[in-house]
């Protein structure tokens, strides 16, 4: 085995930065660059995913006096042949991964198969320093927003005992752009960028490395993803206990995974729950259980929850956690602690990735592909999936001026897919970062709304707000029928996925939301059969003041086994009366370019694909309804899936199949096609009796 040559790798970055004149600090030094990051290195996992200090090779601080900016830089050096970095087949810098089998026996590091490997950050210069970056950022109370990463290697040294090949690759890794690290190609080359005199320049160079639209898309869906089989497999191993399997209620889970959550997410002010702070005592008043009420209770305080939803949701979890079954030592270790862990290591980094997600919403699918929800006889529980709940808010024309409202909110998707969709026009339009700071905290505190009657739903919906920066200040658990007409506020934008149960399949709801409205739009998936009559009486009544502006035919396998109906999205213009001649935009959208399955133990990677340019169809959709000019043309009225008609006022007529003209006038293909189908049957005929003849 070839000699690593690292302490030598070590030597010559550490004079290379001296010939700079840039000050930079060694493995025991990190108390010298900064406290705050010393500590949160020392608090962390280590490189090998246990206990014990993190000591990055190299570090230093760039200070860019003129804006008081203060980036560190973590340089982590290794000295073989290969050494530099390690990515996997997406291009991605791997961090700690699975193992996908067991270790042979008698291996002098044992492991079973789903075990942690840290090998990459281990045995590669990037791959640790990129660990190391991580360490900082992830620490609340670190004070740093950005830090840059840079593996060094070599493998060679020449006659005088000099490293001949050395090698750097050099990333950014910042918050606002959801930790996702980009590449510094300059200082792939050179360092002199880092030098005091050239600082500012550098800083302009970072300021330009940020996530495109795409990229973001991809980030989302693929944190989705992991989030959702992180949420399935814990909930497998609930299902496979045969303690917890038939003493828990489905509601009881939605609770256990509500507060393992929030007594485990970082807040500043408040230490983070560790696996190893839980205990495992097994004391009727001292406990495991008692621990994460006590959490639950902080994190909620430090969200600045009001007293009201405090009091609501400690009401609604305290049963669970002081369940004796969910506390009580067995075998060395309470089943509080070991859901706990998995829920740290495998839910809670996704959750901090500042992302727009509806991941409590993904709890509640996840629980509802096993067993139905309580309350749920009628398929009102039903998740929106977030790529409709984005089309909608987007066909309300939703931006950062509106005011949003959703009166059976579930679990907050609309209002998170508004919420993302405001603060992204806002980021587009405001360049002032301080008015941009102000408008984004008008948005989350005063421009949502939302209401869910049933307490279990309702909980995961502040929970879903209160990450997203609390969007949870408008959180109402309540009867929007009893309500509606006390709420003060000046809604513009109304969003509902309604029970398709309750009257008129649910119309009622947008009937006593739009008399409220003074203007603005609404967006509406449901039972496309209340279009056809079934919604009456409301639904007539709504156009004596609201403008039906589209109807759109969705896909029947849209909610994927988990509801049984044919649905569609009405579009409405409020406060607008409805005029007879007004064209409405009717679309056939059942084919909208995706391919969906129902496999319960599968993600949504597995069951919604992206099979015919999906995403170009749905913004072909937007531009339809928006009266935009759409550059693509799967929906023309020349191929039928497009149809501009009038509807009349009684409120029956507002599917697309209604409208849709079939021409039964035959064509020279129909002839010659029955011409052909009754000679082929004629000689059929005649070969038939020479047989029997």
């Amino acid at each position: 085995m070839v000699k690593s040559i690292e302490e030598k790798v070590e030597e010559y970055y550490k004079n290379y930065l001296d010939k700079l004149g840039i000050t930079h600090y060694g493995k025991m030094q990190a108390d010298l660059i900064s406290p705050s990051i010393a500590k949160a290195l020392a608090d962390a996992p280590s490189k090998s995913g246990g206990k014990g200090k993190n000591f990055p090779d190299i570090m230093l601080m760039l200070n860019i006096p003129k804006v008081n900016r203060h980036i560190p830089v973590m340089i982590e050096a290794k000295g073989s042949k290969n050494k530099l970095e390690k990515l996997n087949k997406d291009g991605e810098i791997i961090q700690i991964v699975p193992w996908a089998s067991d270790s042979k026996v008698n291996a002098k590091n044992p492991h079973k198969k789903g075990d942690p490997n840290a090998k990459a950050i281990q045995e590669y210069a990037t791959n640790g320093a990129y660990h190391y970056a991580q360490t900082i950022l992830r620490d609340p109370l670190s004070g740093y927003n950005e830090v840059i990463f840079i593996g060094i290697n070599g493998s060679r040294l020449d006659n005088k005992n000099h490293v001949e090949d050395p090698e750097q690759k050099a990333y950014y890794l910042s918050r606002k752009n959801k930790l996702q690290p980009k590449h510094i190609v300059e200082l792939d080359k050179s360092w002199d960028l880092m030098k005091s005199n050239n600082v500012n320049d550098l800083a302009k160079i970072l300021d330009r490395l940020t996530l495109s639209d795409k990229e973001l898309e991809y980030l989302t869906n693929k944190t989705e993803d992991r989030l959702e089989k992180a949420v399935k497999n814990i909930h497998q191993k609930i299902y496979d206990n045969s303690i917890l399997k038939n003493s828990l209620i489905t509601n009881d889970k939605l609770f256990l995974f509500s507060g393992l959550i929030m007594a485990g997410l970082q807040t500043e002010g408040v230490t983070q729950l560790k696996p190893e702070n839980l205990t495992s005592n097994d004391d009727e008043d001292d406990n495991d259980g008692q621990i994460i009420i006590r959490k639950i209770k902080s994190f909620l305080n430090k969200r600045k929850a009001s007293r009201e939803k405090m009091k609501m949701i400690t009401s609604l979890l305290s049963p669970i956690f002081t369940k004796r079954l969910l506390w009580q030592n067995i075998n060395g270790q309470s089943l509080i602690k070991s859901l706990y862990t998995d829920v740290y290591k495998d839910i809670l980094p996704l959750l901090e990735s500042d992302l727009q997600l509806d991941f409590t919403g993904k709890i509640l699918n996840s629980l509802n592909d096993w067993v139905s929800i309580e309350n749920d006889k009628q398929n009102d529980v039903v998740l929106t999936p977030r790529y409709i709940t984005q089309l909608m808010a987007k066909l309300a024309h939703t931006d950062k001026d509106s005011y949003v409202w959703d009166t059976a909110m579930g679990s907050g998707g609309f209002l998170v897919s508004a919420m993302d969709i405001m603060i992204k026009d806002a980021k587009d339009k405001i360049q002032d970062s301080e008015k941009l700071k102000e408008k984004i905290n008008q948005i989350k505190k005063h421009q949502l709304l939302g209401i869910e009657l049933l307490g279990n739903i309702y909980i995961l919906a502040v929970l879903n707000m209160i990450l997203m920066g609390d969007g949870s200040s408008n959180m109402r658990n309540d009867d929007s029928h009893n309500v509606y007409k006390q709420l003060k506020f000046p809604a513009n934008v109304f969003l509902l996925n309604p029970p398709y149960s309750a009257e008129g399949k649910g119309f009622n709801f947008v009937k006593e939301a739009f008399s409220q409205m003074h203007s603005g739009y609404g967006a509406v998936l449901i039972q496309e059969n209340s279009g056809s009559g079934n919604g009456l009486p409301y639904t007539k009544e709504i156009l004596e003041n609201n403008t039906l502006v589209a109807s759109i035919h969705m896909p029947n396998d849209l909610f994927n086994g988990k509801a049984s109906v044919q649905t569609a999205i009405y579009v409405f213009k409020v406060n607008d009366p409805h005029n007879e001649k007004k064209a409405v935009t009717f679309i056939d959208f059942s084919d909208d370019g995706y391919t969906r399955q129902n496999r319960k133990k599968s993600s949504q990677a597995v069951n919604l694909r992206d099979t015919d340019n999906a995403k170009a169809r749905y913004q072909e959709v937007i531009d339809l309804v928006l009266g935009n000019v759409p550059d693509t043309h799967y929906y023309t009225e020349s191929n039928g899936k497009l149809i501009r008609d009038r509807i009349t006022l009684k409120g029956n007529d507002w599917t697309y199949t209604q409208h849709l003209k079939i021409d039964i006038t035959p064509t020279e293909e129909d002839f010659k096609k029955t011409v052909a189908d009754y000679l082929s049957w004629k000689v059929s005929q005649v070969i038939n009796d020479d047989q029997n003849d």
